[in-house]
């Protein structure tokens, strides 16, 4: 998954608007159901490109592979998904669960796993294709 993610990164990132208020984005793409949890620590360039899943068919594919499942991205606060153009690698993806809460849920506990410091991981992308 961590070489999808740095693929990810190094494909679509791009410039882009920071986003000032915390809300939730959902968007449909090929039947998936794909909410983006907008942090105030993320920065423009994580914004944009997790925004590319909501809206690219190839994007979304690399979250549900086979076209159905679950899937979700969780990020550690402190040290955010994207830096020096790369994942961290502490933001952790976790596809092909069964419901959104066991896949956020495992993908947070991965992230927490991983990081080096700060507050819990929190869940920055969720895909629903059942």
């Amino acid at each position: 998954m961590r070489a999808i993610l740095a693929g990810l990164v190094l494909a679509l990132a791009g410039p882009a608007v920071a986003q000032q208020v915390v809300h939730v984005e959902r968007g449909r793409l090929d039947g998936a159901e794909v909410a983006l949890y907008l942090h105030p620590f993320l920065t423009a360039e994580e914004i944009a490109t997790l925004r590319v899943v909501m809206t690219n068919k190839d994007a979304l594919a690399l979250f549900v592979p086979a076209g159905k499942g679950y899937a979700a991205l969780a990020v550690a606060p402190r040290e955010g998904f994207v830096r020096g153009g790369a994942p961290v690698e502490s933001a952790q993806a976790m596809g092909g669960a069964a419901s959104a809460e066991a896949a956020s849920a495992g993908a947070r506990a991965e992230c927490d796993r991983l990081k080096r410091r700060g507050p819990a991981c929190v869940t920055v992308l969720e895909v629903a294709a059942p």
